[in-house]
C-alpha cells in the first residue's frame, strides 16, 4: 500500500527525476521525467504533483494510488 506522505516528501526532494512516479507504479511518467531532468521541467511538474498530493484527501489518494474503494 502506497503512503501519501511518502509520495509527497519524494515528489518533492526527488521529484525532478521522478522517483515519486517510480514509487506509485506509473514507470512510463518516470521514465519521461529521467529522459527530460536537464530541461527542470519535471522539476515544475513535480511541484505541482507535491502540492496536489498534500492538499488530495487521503481516501481520495488511496482511492487513486492504492486502487482502494471508497
Amino acid at each position: 500500500m502506497k503512503s501519501k506522505f511518502t509520495a509527497s516528501m519524494l515528489a518533492l526532494f526527488l521529484g525532478g527525476l521522478g522517483i515519486h512516479r517510480f514509487y506509485l507504479d506509473q514507470g512510463t511518467k518516470g521514465i519521461f521525467y529521467l529522459i527530460f531532468c536537464w530541461t527542470f521541467i519535471p522539476s515544475v511538474i513535480a511541484l505541482f504533483d507535491f502540492l496536489s498530493f498534500i492538499f488530495m484527501s487521503e481516501d481520495r489518494f488511496n482511492y487513486k494510488y492504492n486502487n482502494l474503494q471508497r
